[in-house]
């Protein structure tokens, strides 16, 4: 009987992703998965820096990966190709946090104030300068940008535009309050405002409003992560990244199908709030596949190009091996 081949695949603890971590989605035939729980800015069961380990370490044949940090590795002929599985997406929108008595009301309100970021490439930070500018006129060139981690992948800032380093050990909650940073933008706020330690509000009252309309208007819920493989394994497993297209598509239905008992979530109306969004969002706003993620994809070319993580705007297609281009 011929040995299979193990496949370690990096990912974050998301209920999509439970079926690989129980093992209830059957891997692609002659492979098993070897699956690591392993966090990018929180320490999961199998570590942090998921994607320096990815990309640098090489580490991982498959992991979860920054959207924004692959469109740059690609463009600079690192060793790194992707699949179209999204695995993790976010509307900015409900990312900005200003002060609670802060006079910033509207986006136009943050020119020339002092926001804070994760770091300047990081997806969200990506799609919510990107926002500001083309969804609501407001110029990210004019804002003054304070970075929490160093960049995954070098770049020239753009002339005149503002980036600095924070110091390491700073709480934003605290700098926040202090008036040290009149806003800031992150997946993960700070637990002293998680908490309630700190005082914050979204910059968008009722940011489901203004994101369900930014869905209708674009038709698509923001891409933040990307599955991405080693390069050398797909030269050697051409037709693997399809084959991973099947793994996912699986285990989106498995974990769809979680909410078939109403007991499953912690959250008391979880079932409530799954039958709601699929009224308002569509069967699937988490769809595989090239073509259903072609517009969104696109945009995000655009935002980094504007931003100048991007030295010219590059292709969809070239994100991706030939196998996958018809999906």
């Amino acid at each position: 009987m011929t040995a299979k081949k193990r496949l370690t695949i990096a990912l974050e603890r998301y209920d999509r992703h439970f079926p690989f971590f129980d093992q209830t989605v059957t891997p692609p035939e002659g492979f098993e998965f070897n699956v690591l729980q392993v966090g990018q800015s929180v320490t999961l069961r199998d570590g942090t820096r998921r994607h320096s380990r990815m990309l640098d370490d090489k580490e991982f044949d498959i992991g979860e990966f920054s959207m924004s940090s692959y469109l740059m590795a690609k463009q600079r002929g690192m060793a790194i190709t992707g699949v179209p599985i999204f695995p993790r997406r976010l509307f900015s929108l409900s990312q900005m946090f200003v002060p609670p008595d802060s006079g910033i009301e509207h986006p136009r309100d943050l020119i020339g104030k002092k926001v804070a970021l994760s770091s300047f490439q990081t997806t969200l930070s990506l799609l919510a300068k990107g926002d500001l500018k083309f969804e609501y006129g407001v110029p990210w060139e004019e804002i003054k940008w304070l970075v929490t981690t160093e960049e995954k992948v070098k770049f020239e800032k753009k002339p005149g535009v503002s980036i600095e380093p924070l110091r390491k050990n700073d709480d934003l909650g605290d700098l926040m309050e202090r008036g040290e940073i009149d806003a800031l933008f992150f997946p993960h706020p700070p637990h002293s405002i998680l908490s309630g330690k700190k005082k914050a509000r979204r910059l968008f009252p009722d940011t489901k409003v203004e994101e369900l309309r930014y869905f209708r208007k674009y038709g698509y819920f923001p891409i933040m992560h990307i599955l991405a493989m080693s390069e050398e394994i797909v030269a050697r497993e051409p037709s693997l990244p399809k084959a991973i297209m099947k793994c996912y598509a699986q285990a989106n239905e498995l974990s769809a199908g979680y909410f078939a008992d109403p007991g499953w979530s912690r959250l008391v109306w979880g079932r409530h709030y799954f039958e709601e969004e699929r009224a308002l969002l569509g069967a699937d706003p988490w769809p595989i596949g090239l073509k259903a993620n072609y517009k969104n994809l696109k945009r995000f070319i655009e935002y980094s190009y504007d931003q100048n993580l991007l030295d010219s705007r590059i292709s969809v297609e070239s994100l991706f091996p030939k196998e996958v281009l018809d999906t």
